[in-house]
Parts: C-alpha cells; sequence; structure tokens
C-alpha cells in the first residue's frame, strides 16, 4: 500500500518539476510564472513567447497554473465589481445571467 503512495508521490512531484532557464541562469521557471507568461502572450498575440513559456513546465503544470490565474483573476475581478464570481465568469465568457 505505501508503494502506491510513493508512485503517485513521485508522479505528482514530476508533473510539478520545472526545467530550468536558458542561458546559465540555474533557477528553474516557477510554474505560475510560467502561467502568467503564458496567458499574457496568448492575450497580446504573441504565439512565439505563448509557445516558450509553455516549454518552461509540463503541460500538466502549465494547465493547473493557467487554471489557478483564471481562478484568481475572476475572483478580484468580481470583488472589484462588487458581484459574485459566477457573475464575472459568466460575463467574461459573453454568456446570459444564470
Amino acid at each position: 500500500m505505501w508503494d502506491r503512495f510513493r508512485k503517485a508521490g513521485g508522479r505528482v512531484a514530476h508533473v510539478l518539476r520545472t526545467e530550468p532557464k536558458a542561458g546559465g541562469d540555474k533557477r528553474p521557471h516557477n510554474l505560475f510564472e510560467a502561467a502568467a507568461t503564458y496567458v499574457t502572450a496568448s492575450a497580446e498575440d504573441d504565439q512565439e513567447r505563448a509557445d516558450e513559456a509553455a516549454g518552461w513546465v509540463s503541460p500538466e503544470a502549465l494547465s493547473f497554473g493557467v487554471n489557478e490565474l483564471a481562478c484568481r483573476a475572476v475572483i478580484a475581478l468580481a470583488r472589484e465589481r462588487g458581484e459574485s464570481p459566477e457573475t464575472v465568469a459568466r460575463d467574461l465568457l459573453g454568456l446570459p445571467a444564470a
């Protein structure tokens, strides 16, 4: 049973592992740094930069980071507008009110 936990923990660690930066800097990119750069580049229609950021971490880690960024952004915007997160999310996506 403990062997299963060790294997699962190893898979989680592998998913969250980041690649070192190019150019001699040994500090790896943080998955949230990759997500922020990826989303910003996508919003600015900079495909080259989005592809670069996507290569900094695993696809699973990038997906997790983008999801976390989206959640935090919707919550922050909802607080700013004084609306519910659901209302803000539906508005941002152009969906009718629930």
